[in-house]
Parts: structure tokens; C-alpha cells; sequence
């Protein structure tokens, strides 16, 4: 997919809910007002930084599927897009990242200790903006998505520098990492409408099969992307000693040399034969394995929705499994 074609993706999906973005950007400046300056000035960082806004923009498709008509989808949106949020200052300090999405990330123009504590204030936040919905349903999604974020963490954590991590203990942390939030995005969407549980439970599955998608693609966009394009240095999986599925399958696949190398460098977080690993997992097929296994999981997004009336948002939801894994940023 071309960039132009990227670009025009993105905007039809964005201009079919345009009027309930403008409410969720409205209500998130709303909410980030803080009487510690701090606080407002490195939230506002994050958030105007922009980035794919997926998360929010699942609630917002997914209710409109449905014919919701209120506003409870807005603050929904907005809650998502803080712990989202949170979830990336946290991350970045962790693996002492310096870039995201083509600036300089909030620790290192900050310091670790405010962005960790701002992160605290986005997830506080949240929590208090999901009380006012005063929906116990929408609070156990929540809060329920927001442990798991937090276990999937903690595995990431154990996995970093281990090359013996399975395929499957790495969709592990995929699924709990990444998945869940869309998870819980798409299922809110679906709540909020009155759908019945077994398509809330539908909704669910589409958002948790794109999540797996696009965490899928950025593995391969680290070792075939571009710095300037995908908004973060090419090569961090890698620095942080991060056992992708890549590498992953390249040690279940490639040759002696090469799985020594790659043990090698996952061990010591080692990006000095980066070019020599991207040669590798590019002519072992590794990167395209990545990638069907990202079309896999688009497919069953789209199959999951199969029964939803045919809307323009239904048509974005398909049109967003297929931007998930055609993407080059």
C-alpha cells in the first residue's frame, strides 16, 4: 500500500466518524486540565503528538455500527485514548526509548520520574471518568483490560533478553500487551449500544484479532521499515533485547550461524549486526511469515464482524483490518 493510498485510508475512515472525533479531542483537553502544570504540559505532549488514534476510533465505529445514538461514546473514547496513553509513558521508560512517533519521547525530554508519575495521573483519570458513566459493565471491561495491560507488561519484562521464548509465549504477551486494549475498545462500542452479549463478545474479537495484526506489522516494520515513517528508530526490538516473532521464527528456522547470532543478540541487546539479522530474517522468510501471520489474524477481525449490518462503518471496520496489515508505518 502506497503512502498516498495509506493516507487516503486513513482519512475516509476518520472522516466517516470526523464529527465524533472533534468531541473526543474536545473532552480529552477537557479532562487533561490539571492545577500542576507539569501534569497538563507533558499530557498534552502525548496527546498532540497524535499518532493512528485506533483505539478511540474502534469505539466510535463500533457504537455508530450499532446505531448508538448519545454521548457516552465520547468520554469511552477519550478514557481509552488516557490509558493507552499511560501505557506509552510507562513503556518508554522501561525500554529507555528516545523516539515515538517521529519525536522525542516524553522521558527524554522530561526525565523517567515525571513521565511515570504523569502516566499514574492518565490512568487516574480514566478511572474517574469511567465512574461518572456509572456503568458497572463498562468498569469491570476496563479494569478488567487495564490488569491484563499491566500482566502482559510484566511478561515483555521476563521475555526481554531470552531467546528461548516460544511463538506462543510472545502471543501471549501480544494478546495482553497490545490486544487487549482494542479488545476492550470494540467491546465498549458494542455495550454502550444495547447489543446482545454474543455481539458485544463479536465486537471483542474483531478488536482483539486487529490488535494482533498491527502489533504483528510493527515487528516487521522494525526490521523493513523506515525511521522517518514509522515514527521510532529502526532497530529498538532489537537494542532492547526484544525476542520478537522474527527472530523467533528465524532461530526455529535458520541456520546454525545464524541462530547463534541472533541468541547472541538478544542476550545482550546487541543492534551492532543489525544489517547482518535484517539480511537474515529477510531471506528466511521470517518477515513474510510475520506478516501472514498478521493476515490471519485481519481475517478473523473481518470474519468476526461478518453478521453486523452493512453500514459505512461496518465498511470502516473491514477497511481498518485490511489497513492494519498493508500499512508501512
Amino acid at each position: 500500500m502506497s503512502d498516498a493510498t495509506q493516507h487516503a485510508t486513513q482519512n475516509n475512515i476518520i472522516h466517516t466518524i470526523a464529527a465524533d472525533m472533534d468531541a473526543v479531542n474536545t473532552v480529552i483537553r477537557a479532562k487533561l486540565q490539571s492545577e500542576v502544570s507539569l501534569v497538563s504540559q507533558i499530557a498534552e505532549y502525548i496527546i498532540s503528538a497524535g499518532g493512528k488514534r485506533i483505539r478511540p476510533v474502534l469505539v466510535l465505529l463500533v457504537a455508530n455500527a450499532y446505531s448508538y445514538r448519545g454521548t457516552a461514546h465520547h468520554e469511552l473514547a477519550a478514557v481509552v485514548e488516557f490509558i493507552h496513553t499511560a501505557t506509552l509513558l510507562h513503556d518508554d521508560v522501561v525500554d529507555e526509548s528516545s523516539l515515538r512517533r517521529g519525536r522525542a519521547t516524553a522521558n527524554a525530554l522530561f526525565g523517567n520520574a515525571a513521565s511515570v508519575l504523569v502516566g499514574d495521573f492518565l490512568y487516574s483519570r480514566a478511572f474517574q471518568m469511567m465512574v461518572g458513566l456509572n456503568n458497572m459493565r463498562v468498569m469491570q471491561i476496563l479494569s478488567d483490560a487495564t490488569n491484563v495491560i499491566a500482566e502482559g507488561e510484566v511478561l515483555q519484562l521476563l521475555n526481554m533478553h531470552d531467546p528461548d521464548v516460544s511463538q506462543e509465549r510472545y502471543l501471549q504477551v501480544i494478546r495482553s500487551k497490545t490486544a487487549k486494549l482494542f479488545e476492550a475498545a470494540a467491546e465498549l462500542g458494542a455495550l454502550i449500544s444495547g447489543a446482545s452479549d454474543a455481539q458485544v463478545a463479536a465486537a471483542g474479537e474483531y478488536g482483539r484479532s486487529l490488535g494482533t495484526a498491527f502489533q504483528l506489522i510493527d515487528d516487521v516494520l522494525d526490521y523493513a521499515g523506515d525511521a522517518a515513517e514509522i515514527g521510532k528508530n529502526v532497530g529498538d526490538d532489537l537494542r532492547e533485547g526484544k525476542p520478537t516473532l522474527p527472530l523467533i521464527y528465524l532461530m526455529e528456522n535458520g541456520t546454525e550461524e545464524q541462530r547463534q547470532l541472533v541468541r547472541a543478540c538478544i542476550e545482550q541487546g546487541d543492534e551492532q549486526h543489525f544489517d547482518t539479522i535484517l539480511a537474515a530474517v529477510t531471506s528466511s522468510g521470517a518477515l513474510d511469515y510475520t506478516r501472514r501471520q498478521a493476515e490471519t489474524a485481519a481475517k478473523r477481525a473481518s470474519d468476526a464482524i461478518a453478521d453486523l449490518p452493512d453500514s459505512i462503518y461496518k465498511q470502516s471496520l473491514l477497511q481498518l483490518a485490511r489497513f492494519a496489515v498493508d500499512r508501512n508505518h
